[in-house]
């Protein structure tokens, strides 16, 4: 009988830890609560904080006391890495409840949303929420942004070979290669350069002039390539306040962003002089053309419709136009392409053509770099779609013995590897479908909207073509198919899955 249920002892183990470690996180939020006075307005944003510690702390403590410990296996390391994400969405969604008066169902979304990077928000009126809130949505997107086995490792300093599997169930976003030896110089690696980057983002954005909230929340949200912000016009607020520096705030959010959404190995190389990283491999060639070819198309629709031409023939300023729309188009497309959601203009407003927003659908499912922050199908697997593609066409036009094999920067392509890339593809076009039919169904939006919603949430974006006060009215089957949706994406589907296998709790 203890045998039989060997998994859940030790998912049950490792998340009374994950537990334990989240409410010392759901503390950090109070620093800012008491440096806004925001006490004096009442206990219950802080009580929103408080209890919710507690009661993280209590269930870490049970879990530890109940359920014995042993080194997970590859398996079990899955169910822990999916368990994880969902307990801590369902106790970091009580700040929202308690906090704001949210509904727990919405409150469970944004934390999701916030943990997952993904950005899809149920709340308007940002501005005037507290701002402990404002920071936790923006704490849980960068805590969750290099995965939350890997803070709890980096944290502990946890080793062995237990340590080994859990990071390995979130590994796709680390990448396979590993920038040092060692698990733990691996993860103090990564760290280190994750908060490196996030200082250069803040002390950028101070530099033009933005507040020390807004530079923190918005480093936090741009490298985790999370897209929450502060404001209900997300960085458009900057222009529409008449900020003197929004320009330049503009360009340090595409950098940041850019970093976030490229895979963190080619740091290591950049930080350790190696140039040659930015372009000597298939993903960073397949990434830079890529955002390349997106700006150049939606930029020369922009010029080619709404009267652009006939503006730039009547305006003396002529640079400063031209100068702006391509800002707002590069912009937009490095947010949607590095899956941070972060907007200068309404991906679904009139700025941009059809052409435009059929192409930001595309961008969701690709997303960033592997081994990055960046949701979506990874551009590292589409070189590999593209090259099996290639291999096809090659051997239709030779012998049938010829051997012909997918080779990427000098190394075969495992047939595992395709397979799970093949599989992969399909189950996101499979859940695509679901998720699209689930908000057609039970809603009153049109096909392209529905669609958007389930791209957004599957490829961890946040826009859609879904307004915000739309999306907190939907039908809560629809949050639910959407929750669904961004765990998926975020932990790539398969460990998901393997919570609905009853052998795999048996193992």
């Amino acid at each position: 009988m203890r045998s039989r249920f060997q998994a859940t002892h030790v998912v049950f183990h490792f998340l009374g830890l994950l537990l334990i470690l989240l409410s010392f996180v759901l503390l950090i939020p109070l620093l800012v609560l008491f440096l806004n006075n925001e006490v004096n307005d009442g206990t219950k944003t802080l009580f929103a904080f408080l209890l919710p510690s507690l009661l993280s702390f209590i269930l870490g403590v049970l879990c530890r006391f109940l359920f014995r410990a042993a080194n997970p296996n590859k398996t079990q390391a899955m169910l822990v890495c999916s368990i994880g994400w969902l307990v801590f969405s369902a106790v970091g969604a009580l700040p929202y409840a308690i906090g704001i008066n949210a509904s727990y169902l919405d409150g469970f979304f944004e934390a999701m949303s916030g943990f997952t990077t993904t950005g899809i928000t149920m709340f308007s009126g940002l501005d005037g929420l507290p701002k402990s809130i404002l920071f936790w949505r923006s704490l849980t997107q960068w805590v969750g942004g290099l995965g939350i086995l890997t803070f709890f490792l980096a944290v502990t300093y946890r080793s062995g070979a237990g340590a080994h599997s859990l990071f390995g169930a979130e590994s796709h976003k680390i990448g396979t290669d590993r920038p040092v030896p060692g698990l733990f110089n691996t993860l103090k690696t990564l760290w280190v350069i994750y908060v490196i980057f996030t200082c250069i983002i803040i002390i950028g954005l101070l530099l033009a002039s933005l507040s020390l909230f807004d530079s923190i929340c918005h480093s936090f949200t741009a490298l985790s390539t999370g897209g929450f912000s502060p404001h209900d016009a997300s960085i458009q607020h900057y222009q529409l306040s008449g900020h003197p520096n929004f320009i330049w705030i503009e360009y340090i959010l595409v950098i940041g962003m850019l970093m976030g959404g490229t895979n963190f190995l080619i740091h290591y190389r950049i930080l350790s002089r190696d140039w040659r990283a930015l372009f000597d491999n298939t993903e960073m060639k397949y990434w830079w053309t890529l955002i390349g070819i997106f700006v150049a198309i939606v930029f020369i629709e922009r010029l080619m419709k709404f009267e652009l031409p006939n503006q730039l023939l009547l305006n003396s300023n002529i640079l400063k136009i031209i100068e702006s729309n391509f800002r707002a188009v590069l912009f937009q497309v490095v947010s949607i392409i590095t899956t941070t959601g972060f907007a200068t203009q309404d991906i679904g407003s009139a700025f941009f053509g059809q052409l435009a927003k059929q192409l930001f659908l595309i961008m969701m499912v690709i997303g960033g770099c592997v081994g990055s922050t960046g949701g979506g199908f990874k551009v590292f697997r589409i070189s590999i779609l593209t090259k099996i593609i290639q291999r096809e066409i090659f051997r239709l036009r030779t012998p049938s013995r010829s051997v012909s094999t997918v080779i990427i920067d000098g190394k075969p392509v495992t047939t595992n590897e395709i397979y799970r890339v093949s599989g992969l593809f399909f189950a996101w076009i499979v859940l695509l479908i679901f998720g699209g039919g689930i908000t057609a169904l039970l809603s009153q939006l049109g096909a392209y909207e529905s669609f958007s919603g389930m791209f957004s949430a599957l490829g961890n974006i946040g826009p859609c073509y879904i307004p915000v006060k739309v999306m907190g009215q939907l039908n809560p089957a629809i949050k639910i198919a959407y929750i669904f949706g961004m765990l998926a994406g975020r932990l790539e589907i398969l460990p998901v899955l393997l919570l609905m296998s009853p052998r795999a709790w048996r193992g």
